[in-house]
């Protein structure tokens, strides 16, 4: 809420048709629609029931130098109910996706561990192997190079290094407990497909992205080379 509203883009105004019986005939009446603009955009993401007229009043009254309806202390105590409530819909909000993904991620693993060449381990990660390689295996303090694809059970791809046309080198033992069970099974020249559930992935708090709470993701992962010098200090 305290970050600039000129951040916005000049893009998001310019997608916002002007009314047609606005009449903007001054640099400043411009300049006044513009920055309507831009705090009715932001506030709208915000705020989705708002009383514009009244809004527009505590502005008039500022710029007309008449004393506030309210006291600093009522708006700050109006503002700390409003961001507590918003606080306590976004946890909740979490809460019930966390718990429909969590569902939702069970019952696709256990009818994806149904599937012609699907293997389980112990821990529940589900693997299915598309190339065989013959080379080296990782161990969890080994520099690993590999090619990947992360996508969502809904098929949502949400990274992808084959995309960028790059692969990834990164030490196993920095990466979630899916990937380090995965491709210490996995052998240089492979190619799986890795189904972790939740608790092997991002758990809970997902990533704050396009990874939601308790999300189960599939990976297909080449394995193209592993660095056995890079040992844990």
């Amino acid at each position: 809420m305290k970050k600039t509203l000129l951040t916005l883009t000049l893009g998001s105004l310019l997608a916002t048709p002007v009314m047609a019986e606005t009449k903007l005939s001054s640099e400043q009446d411009r300049l006044s629609y513009s920055l309507g603009l831009i705090m009715g955009q932001r506030l709208k993401q915000d705020v989705q029931e708002l009383n514009v007229d009244v809004m527009a009043q505590a502005i008039k009254d500022l710029y007309a130098g008449k004393a506030p309806q309210m006291t600093e202390a009522e708006v700050g105590e109006t503002m700390r109910a409003f961001q507590q409530k918003k606080m306590l819909e976004q946890q909740e909000a979490q809460a019930k996706a966390a718990e429909d993904n969590l569902k939702k991620g069970q019952e696709f693993l256990a009818e994806n561990a149904k599937k012609s060449g699907v293997k389980s381990t112990d821990s529940g990660l589900q693997y299915q192997v598309l190339t065989a390689g013959k080379g080296k295996k990782p161990a969890a303090t080994d520099e690993v190079k590999v090619h990947y694809e992360g996508k969502l059970i809904n098929g949502e791809v949400f990274d992808s290094s084959i995309q960028r046309g790059e692969p990834v080198t990164f030490r196993l033992n920095q990466v979630i407990q899916g990937w380090q069970e995965g491709l210490q099974l996995m052998s240089v020249g492979s190619k799986w497909k890795l189904f972790i559930p939740s608790d092997l992935a991002y758990g809970p708090g997902g990533t704050g992205g396009p990874i939601g709470p308790n999300e189960t993701l599939i990976f297909e992962v080449e394995l193209l080379d592993v660095n056995p010098s890079v040992a844990a200090e």
